[in-house]
């Protein structure tokens, strides 16, 4: 509570109670730039980000060029460095192209990068994923996992439950992501990697982490606001409904909550992934995975959450503001913060957003929350209009 007490400011502003909060860090962002512009830019991104309070975010290497190279990593720190708004950290690819059959070059971009991941795609080949390890231990830097075993997923895009079989839908079993967190898990232990998973979203992958945690593995996980807020009985037939891992069942979605309440779950990411209004638009079975959330994590969390009293405020801070900076080595200076006006109350509209990624399932969703400003290194980024 004290290093609460010592970051967060209660200030008046407008006659309304404010609150300045240390800056949002997400760990987990696809900004789609270079090679995917229509989706999202760097410029528009991290717009969306200083909206939601974020000062700083990682983002994912599934990319054209995909930065597997220092070459290729270069055409995406010149766009970070023209247009980015707030502090945005890349990731390099796991292997080349990301398609999981040789090493990326990871000694040469080992300096310029933030941790190395193959997002969107899980290392299928155990002795690849060892030897990255390897490496990537010897260079003091994480792998961080999208985990999923592709044998497991015969074309499902929903979740393995009740809901695809009423609907009559192809669904991914828990497995396919669960199995690769226990075969890292080993390999980790093994090889003394630090190993970070992403986006996890069922509950033997929590149990998986939980115990490897008892056992002094260096493992750390995120979670996502949509797996804490939602399940497969909030399925309905849109492409907003539709993101990867999916939304799994209730007793997955209790399991994640007792893992944000018991510190299994180390922070909050949002898997900020937009699209194209259209690619969001063929309902659950051909829409893109992905759904937008960097501006509207904070405020869901506080009010369904914190309001509710299933985590303390404090709590939250901990998961969206220290954990991620701790884990990643990102530094948090005093003069990045967002101000919040937490009595404001308002209602998600998608219409609103700065990000070019419209496509949410929290669409409707009334809040308590307005990010009044954010400010970067002294300098405001975002400020609501008045």
């Amino acid at each position: 509570m004290e290093q609460l007490k010592r970051n967060i400011f209660l200030n008046q502003m407008s006659g309304q109670r404010a609150v300045r909060i240390p800056g949002f860090c997400d760990v987990h962002v696809h900004l789609r730039e270079p090679g995917f512009s229509y989706k999202e830019t760097i410029g528009s991104g991290t717009a969306a980000a200083a909206r939601g309070g974020y000062t700083a975010v990682c983002t994912m290497p599934n990319l054209n060029p995909v930065p597997d190279s220092a070459e290729h990593l270069k055409v995406q720190q010149d766009i970070i460095s023209r247009d980015a708004k707030i502090h945005v950290y890349p990731y390099a690819a796991i292997t080349v192209n990301e398609e999981g059959r040789q090493l990326s070059d990871m000694e040469e971009l080992a300096g310029h990068v933030i941790a190395f991941s193959d997002d969107g795609h899980g290392v299928q080949s155990d002795g690849m994923m060892e030897e990255a390890m390897r490496r990537a231990k010897a260079l003091d830097k994480l792998i961080v996992a999208h985990c999923e075993d592709n044998s497991l997923l015969h074309g499902g895009y929903i979740h393995d439950g009740k809901y695809a079989k009423e609907h009559g839908h192809r669904g991914i079993c828990s497995k396919s992501e669960w199995g690769q967190i226990e075969r890292d898990i080993a390999l980790a232990e093994k090889t003394g990697c630090g190993y970070h998973v992403c986006h996890i979203s069922t509950k033997e992958s929590v149990e998986l982490i939980r115990n490897a945690k008892a056992r002094g593995v260096n493992v750390t996980c995120e979670t996502a606001p949509h797996y804490l807020l939602l399940c497969e009985d909030d399925l309905q037939e849109e492409g907003r409904f539709k993101m990867n891992p999916p939304l799994r069942s209730r007793e997955d979605y209790e399991a994640l909550i007792k893992g944000i309440q018991d510190g299994t779950i180390d922070m909050i990411a949002t898997d900020h992934a937009p699209h194209s209004a259209e690619e969001k638009s063929r309902g659950l079975e051909k829409s893109a995975f992905g759904i937008v959330g960097i501006e509207t994590a904070f405020p869901l969390l506080y009010t369904y959450l914190v309001k509710e009293g299933v985590i303390t405020f404090e709590r939250l801070t901990e998961l969206m503001v220290y954990a991620p900076r701790r884990r990643f080595g990102i530094p948090l200076d005093e003069n990045d913060y967002s101000v919040w006006d937490l009595e404001a109350e308002t209602v998600i509209d998608p219409e609103e957003f700065l990000s070019k990624g419209k496509s949410t399932p929290f669409a409707g969703w009334r809040i308590n929350g307005i990010c009044r400003k954010t400010v970067v290194g002294g300098v405001t980024v975002y400020e609501e209009e008045h």
